[in-house]
């Protein structure tokens, strides 16, 4: 029968062995420990926050501080790859005004842990053991090693997150609809508010459609100054069964042109278009807009269940933001109101010139550029304001936009009202990255682009350009040689 061996003693040093260790204990009376101490604990803190705590401090504040630090880099590392993998998830998150909420908040309260631990790690540290020289210089690295990532996450919190959120209140509320035939169409509005105007009138008129599976745009312009334009089925194609022949009124005149659609649904209704499209406020909308949007339904032949609607003034505050635009001129053009009276040459009354050639522009000659009118047709104004919106889209890169990421949301919440759902977002970002690696298509509905008379439209004429536009966004299938 064997007995089993008596348990060794323990010994009163081993005992206290992690107790004794420098790091916790140290010996204070030593310059050279103290200052080795201090610099194993600053970089602790630096590299992995919370550390610091536990080897020498209080470890509920270190564990706190490294759980913190896990979950965080665990995010950036999730967030990372879900950008690469899942990138319409992500944007489903940064399209929610509640989860970008969390994230600001997790941000400023992770930059006040990492401020909260550094000043515990120069407490843990006993500045005044250290020598003179060593003392300032832990004390400075310590401070600015933790601003360095606590600047970084209130950098982030702030001028990325809070823009983001900011942002999201120019899109609607509510579901989205489904492409139509395979496609998103918007209805793209520039609202020129010159001098002299009590009132915004469309002046850029045009369609973009984007494929929903390959991102392919094309964009159909449609002159300010069309005439007869039909509608689709609504108040206006009850108001207008033969297409909108113009409009009387004492206070607006007679106008006939699609651009003075807001004076015929708006200014001159003394309901400002409310009984005509009653729902349009609630929906980020107006009646001006719903009708303009009909009429372009029923001039294409394609459902367009949305608007971007953008003030022109404001326009020059994004293409600023972007870091201006680059635009080849074909013809040099005048800034200004325009004459005083019939004749008057543009030397008279021109504030500044357009000169020809290759230039980046800023937003101020960019928006001259897309309204300039006297001296040149409304075709080639049309040609101007297509240049400027592809080249935009062109010259928008995702390291220009994050680069000038604030000012660009700042920019858009300025000269943007949309009726374009946030749920819809994740998707349109998605299709925008494809959008970038394919070429812009346009059709411009004028004699020289889809040989009509804007002024004199026939019925032929919109069964003609059904047939032009659905050729551009179905293009047939090339049969394979026998």
């Amino acid at each position: 029968m064997s007995v089993a061996s008596p348990p060794r003693p323990r010994s009163a040093a081993s005992g206290r062995v992690l107790e004794e260790r420098p790091i916790r204990n140290p010996d204070v009376s030593s310059e050279k420990v103290m200052s080795r101490r201090a610099w194993w604990l600053v970089a602790s803190n630096f590299l992995f926050p919370g550390t610091a705590q536990v080897l020498a401090g209080n470890r509920l504040l270190g564990r706190t501080g490294i759980v913190a630090t896990l979950v965080m880099w665990a995010l950036v590392v999730l967030a990372v790859l879900t950008a690469f993998l899942w990138r319409t998830v992500l944007t489903m998150v940064l399209a929610s005004w509640w989860s970008l909420t969390v994230v600001q908040v997790l941000l400023w309260v992770y930059a006040a842990l990492w401020l909260v631990l550094t000043i515990d790690t120069l407490r843990l540290i006993r500045l005044a053991r250290v020598p003179g020289r060593t003392r300032a210089a832990v004390a400075i690295v310590a401070m600015v090693l933790a601003l360095v990532p606590a600047s970084t996450a209130v950098y982030a919190a702030q001028s990325v997150v809070a823009p983001l959120r900011s942002g999201l209140s120019i899109f609607a509320a509510g579901p989205s609809v489904p492409p139509s035939d395979g496609y998103y169409n918007f209805l793209l509005l520039g609202a020129d508010s010159g001098e002299g105007r009590d009132s915004m009138r469309f002046d850029s008129i045009s369609v973009v459609s984007v494929n929903a599976d390959s991102g392919a745009v094309t964009i159909f312009g449609i002159p300010r100054d069309l005439r007869h334009a039909p509608f689709s089925e609504g108040p206006m194609q009850e108001l207008y069964p033969d297409g909108f022949q113009g409009h009387t009124s004492s206070a607006c005149g007679w106008s006939s042109g699609i651009n003075q659609l807001m004076n015929a649904v708006e200014t001159c209704r003394d309901d400002r278009g409310a009984s005509l499209y009653p729902d349009a406020v609630s929906q980020n909308s107006s009646p001006a807009v719903e009708a303009t949007k009909d009429a372009a339904e029923a001039i294409l032949g394609i459902e367009i269940p949305y608007h971007v609607f953008i003030d022109m003034h404001g326009f020059a505050d994004l293409v600023d933001a972007l870091g201006g635009v680059e635009i080849t001129v074909q013809d040099r053009l005048p800034e200004g109101g325009g004459p005083s009276y019939s004749g008057q040459p543009a030397e008279d009354w021109a504030i500044g010139w357009i000169e020809e050639g290759t230039q980046r522009m800023d937003g101020d000659t960019a928006q001259w550029y897309a309204r300039s009118r006297y001296t040149t047709s409304d075709w080639d104004r049309m040609r101007r304001q297509r240049e400027l919106q592809t080249a935009i889209l062109a010259q928008a890169t995702p390291a220009t936009v994050l680069a000038r990421f604030n000012d660009i949301v700042a920019a858009g919440q300025n000269l943007v009202q949309t009726d374009i759902p946030n749920s819809l977002l994740p998707f349109l970002v998605d299709l925008a990255v494809k959008a970038k690696e394919q070429e812009v298509q346009d059709l411009e509905l004028t004699p020289k682009g889809a040989d009509i008379d804007p002024e004199d439209p026939t019925s032929e004429d919109w069964e003609r350009i059904h047939a032009m536009v659905d050729d551009l966004l179905h293009p047939p299938t090339p049969t394979p040689a026998p």
